[in-house]
């Protein structure tokens, strides 16, 4: 990621800087897509740790415009599936992607299931295995993550992709 206008508070040349973990902030599209609605299509928003950010610009810069580009992650060791919740839901965190480090999608199959896709609050049964999909390569299939006595808070790491 690098900035991509002149703007006064902005590092002289061209600094850059290589994020390995980012978070889009949301649309609020109860705001103008100016400095007010700065997540706001088509304006992608970065938050970036301080340190970053001071790589690039001063603190007061506030708003800095960057272009960025993704690259494919190669990642040691395998995709990790956290569970947390509570009885009557589970919450699945899963990190150390390869590749593009995106899931366009991710589906769970219990036992004595089908193929459920997750939603983005977690899956409301126990499972035994699951599929991801990235953008950039062929899906994946971990099976037999979890085993029958799982408790919340272990985590569990497979295979990743191939990059």
């Amino acid at each position: 990621m690098r900035k991509r206008q002149a703007v006064v508070w902005c590092h002289s040349g061209k600094p850059s800087i290589f994020i390995t973990a980012n978070n889009f902030g949301p649309p609020n599209y109860a705001l103008p897509n100016d400095n007010g609605g700065w997540c706001n299509p088509p304006r992608p928003h970065f938050d970036l740790a301080m340190p970053m950010f001071l790589k690039i610009a001063e603190y007061r810069a506030g708003i800095v415009p960057v272009g960025f580009r993704g690259v494919t992650c190669r990642k040691h060791g395998g995709i990790r599936f956290i569970i947390n919740g509570f009885r009557y839901f589970n919450l699945v965190l899963i990190s150390n992607v390869a590749g593009a480090g995106d899931i366009v999608h991710a589906y769970v199959k219990g036992s004595r299931t089908g193929w459920m896709a997750m939603s983005r609050t977690g899956s409301q049964t126990p499972f035994w295995w699951v599929r991801l999909c990235p953008s950039e390569s062929p899906p994946v299939t971990s099976w037999n993550i979890v085993p029958s006595n799982w408790q919340f808070g272990q985590t569990f790491t497979r295979k990743n992709f191939r990059v």
